[in-house]
Order: structure tokens, then C-alpha cells, then sequence
């Protein structure tokens, strides 16, 4: 009896999952079947990839970025930090001139961010961050210490049009020339970098 049942087993033809007979042979189907299903596999494991970056990517609507602000202050929508800047203009040209501030601003283009770092020995409070005169952000808080860096996302910094600081660069006229903070009725410049 085992014998029949041996002989009946290498006889039977290889059947594939949907019960198409691949080949007569023991293992003559088996490699081309194997590579059928590799091949499904990455395909299904592509697709998972895809939906999860749109699920991510649509989830980012309504936000200035992937990860929060470190600054719950900071932690708008768009049309918030928009209706807030449209609030702020016009640029405030007759203000007292105050110098430089103690403080300094890096600028990354490939990340679309300002980062500003107040090196002074006191908190600045309510500060009104202007980019070439044109676009603003407020800031509640801008605390003391070289440590103590805000990062402002270029989405976040509206002119009086309701449109964000541009994230195409590449155009002198959609780069950073001045940032310029308002505080106490004063204007302060900014000395600005571009981050390493």
C-alpha cells in the first residue's frame, strides 16, 4: 500500500493556487510558479507602500508639516497662521529702528524652514517675524538661550495675500533676504545664515 501511494504522489501533476496544472513533472512548475507569487507578493507589498504615503501624505492636509511644532503655540492650521498674518499687515515701516537683534536666523531651503534662536538674556514675548517685508508669523514666545531654537516652517509665514513663503527656491525673488522681528513697537534686524 505505501508503494501505490509513493507512486501516486510522484505522478501527480504540480497544480498552481488557482488549479492550473503548471507541469507533469515532480518540479518542473515549481520555479516559474515561485517567481509568479515573489512577483505578487512585491506587487501587493508596493501597493501597501503607496496607500500609506497617500494616507500619510492626505493626513498632512490642514498642516504646516509631518511631525508638530515643538511649540504648542506654533501648532495651527494654514488658514490660521494666514488669518493671523492678514491681521498683522501692513508692514510696520514707521516703527523705531532698534539695531540688531540678539538673536540670529538659519534658513534651510531643503527642509523649507527658519529656524530663529534669541541669544539675548530675556525672553521675547509677542513678536511679529517679518521676511523681506512682505510675509509674517507671530510668535508668542521666543525664549532665551542659545538651546532654545523655534523652527518656523515656511508654510506657516503668510504674506497679505494669504500666500505662504514660497517653497520653490530656486528664484532669487523666492529666497530670504531680510528677517526683521517686531517687538515692544521696535524693528529689529535679524542676522540671517543659511543653515549647514
Amino acid at each position: 500500500m505505501d508503494n501505490l501511494q509513493h507512486d501516486y504522489d510522484n505522478d501527480r501533476p504540480l497544480v498552481g493556487p488557482d488549479g492550473t496544472i503548471l507541469a507533469g513533472l515532480p518540479n518542473a512548475g515549481r520555479a516559474t510558479w515561485a517567481q509568479a507569487a515573489w512577483s505578487t507578493g512585491m506587487a501587493a507589498a508596493a501597493l501597501f507602500v503607496i496607500a500609506l504615503l497617500l494616507a500619510l501624505l492626505g493626513g498632512c492636509e490642514g498642516r504646516v508639516s509631518l511631525f508638530p511644532n515643538s511649540d504648542p503655540e506654533l501648532r495651527k492650521t494654514p488658514p490660521e497662521f494666514a488669518a493671523d498674518a492678514a491681521k498683522r499687515f501692513p508692514y510696520k515701516a514707521s516703527a523705531s529702528a532698534a539695531g540688531e537683534a540678539s538673536g540670529r536666523a538659519s534658513v534651510d531651503y531643503g527642509l523649507d524652514v527658519i529656524q530663529v534662536t534669541n541669544i539675548s538674556d530675556d525672553d521675547w514675548t509677542n513678536v511679529e517675524l517679518w521676511i523681506n517685508k512682505q510675509y509674517v508669523v507671530f510668535i508668542p514666545k521666543l525664549e532665551k538661550g542659545a538651546q532654545s531654537v523655534k523652527t518656523l516652517n515656511f508654510q506657516m509665514i503668510f504674506n497679505d495675500k494669504g500666500q505662504s513663503f514660497p517653497t520653490n527656491n530656486i528664484p532669487l525673488d523666492n529666497q530670504v533676504h531680510t528677517v526683521e522681528l517686531l517687538r515692544d513697537g521696535k524693528l529689529y534686524a535679524v542676522r540671517c545664515q543659511l543653515a549647514d
